[in-house]
């Protein structure tokens, strides 16, 4: 007999937890496929310090192949799957067509940025999904700061060391916070013109930065960055934007050249095509993980609509940490439905936040207990170093140089403004033009098809 042919597509927090309890479980007794786009699991939490020189790349990119034993790992984006033939289709980094056929199928797709109707956005602004964004934003932010040192007047300077970030959950508040402080040493070792500091402005149309939050981890954090110098402003989004600037809907205008979307997420498209039952966006599943009419595919993450046991009529929110322990009962799950083990249903309740401020800054309620400045910031760090799957030496090593040496400001111009458009269904890979010939001018923009709109899905919790 043959043994089961097991897909998991994806290999985000829910894909690669699943991938790893499946290896541990089944034991050479099924071949274990693992469709993905890159050959790493992202540690996304950590992208922050990417885009602002605390961490090299490297450091929050976990190998697939080297930590996951007996998986095969398939280089690809998923386009398809065909719930009859028990197959999913797929391209190749090169172009080529695949198919993966499966008598059992996680979906693990994940979450792209979300894009709200407002002109100019999917042309100016840039995602903080996937690395590539991380390293463009590293790029740009020190070019337009050595572009304003040398600005032929005061106001291209102002303008090009202005930083606009929109959404002011987990990863806007982070951006911001880490932001301020990278370009604060970048502007020390080459200054501007007299009287002109880089600015840093975070919008959001709630009536506090972190809304989804307590009140009081909300406090530390507003405090936190506007004694940093950040001009935060609630209440507020974008009306417009143009290369040049944009037009905020209370009326004010900003001259910039960086806008970051952080406005939240929304579910992997490709759920959307299976024709099965959604909940705003997301692939509708039992309290088991699996798809209702097909118990051959199960699906969890940012892309799955499970239903919360601990708030019963509700689902569980698109937080990575639910997508990480969604993974581990996924896994189990698939097991059990081989033979391996028994099934459980998916339940956890959160036992805290923790959000990083930079520096020795952060907010965190580990199990309730509010805490801020330094305690704060040694938990959070504490916390993810205990999360990470691998790499904990290197970014642990990372921080400590970070906090004795000056970063590098250097641009290495690997990621280009049209290789990541704001408009993407794989923010985790930077854009390749179709049969470029060589000296042709690549798109500035391409456009896809929306689903319907979720959820944020940055939020980091502990354990």
């Amino acid at each position: 007999m043959s043994r089961p042919r097991i897909v998991i597509v994806g290999a985000g927090f829910a894909g690669y937890r699943t991938a790893r309890t499946l290896s541990r479980l089944t034991r050479h007794k099924a071949d274990i496929t693992l469709l993905n786009p890159t050959d790493y699991f992202l540690y996304l939490p950590l992208l922050p310090h990417v885009a602002t020189g605390v961490l090299e790349p490297r450091r929050v990119t976990v190998s697939l192949s080297g930590t996951l034993p007996r998986v095969r790992l398939a280089l690809g984006e998923a386009d398809g799957v065909d719930l009859e033939r028990h197959e999913v289709t797929y391209t190749d980094p090169e172009g080529q067509r695949g198919e993966l056929p499966y008598d059992r199928l996680v979906l693990s797709v994940g979450s792209v940025n979300k894009l709200l109707p407002v002109p100019g956005v999917a042309e100016h602004a840039h995602g903080f999904r996937g690395m590539p964004e991380a390293l463009y934003l590293r790029d740009h932010i020190t070019r337009q700061l050595e572009l304003a040192a040398t600005a032929p007047d005061a106001a291209t300077c102002r303008a090009r060391c202005t930083f606009v970030v929109v959404g002011a959950g987990y990863t806007g508040v982070e951006l911001a916070a880490h932001g301020r402080l990278f370009t604060d040493a970048l502007v020390r070792r080459q200054p501007l013109r007299q009287g002109i500091r880089p600015r840093w402005l975070l919008l959001d149309i709630a009536d506090r930065v972190l809304p989804e939050l307590d009140h009081r981890l909300s406090s530390t954090a507003d405090r936190v960055l506007r004694r940093r110098g950040v001009d935060v402003r609630t209440g507020t989004s974008v009306k417009e934007a143009t290369s040049d600037g944009v037009l905020l809907d209370d009326g004010d205008s900003v001259d910039t050249r960086t806008l970051v979307w952080c406005v939240g997420v929304r579910p992997d498209p490709l759920v959307a095509g299976l024709g099965r039952p959604l909940e705003r966006g997301r692939l509708r599943v039992d309290t088991f993980l699996q798809v209702p009419g097909h118990p051959e595919v199960f699906a969890c993450g940012d892309a799955a609509a499970v239903p919360d046991l601990t708030r019963p009529g509700e689902f569980t929110p698109m937080t990575a940490q639910h997508a990480w322990r969604q993974g581990a009962t996924a896994g189990r799950n698939v097991a059990a439905s081989l033979g391996f083990g028994t099934r459980s249903t998916y339940r956890h309740r959160d036992l805290g936040f923790t959000v990083d401020l930079g520096g020795a800054q952060a907010a965190a309620n580990p199990l309730g207990v509010p805490l801020s400045g330094p305690l704060a910031g040694a938990v959070t760090r504490g916390y993810h170093l205990a999360a990470m799957p691998g790499n904990r030496v290197r970014v642990a090593a990372d921080w400590l140089l970070d906090s004795l040496l000056p970063r590098q400001a250097v641009q290495l111009g690997l990621v280009r403004s049209w290789s990541v458009p704001l408009e993407s269904t794989s923010p985790e890979v930077a854009r390749v033009p179709h049969q470029r010939t060589k000296g042709s001018t690549p798109p500035e923009n391409a456009t896809t098809p929306m689903p319907e709109e979720g959820p944020d899905a940055d939020q980091h919790r502990t354990t």
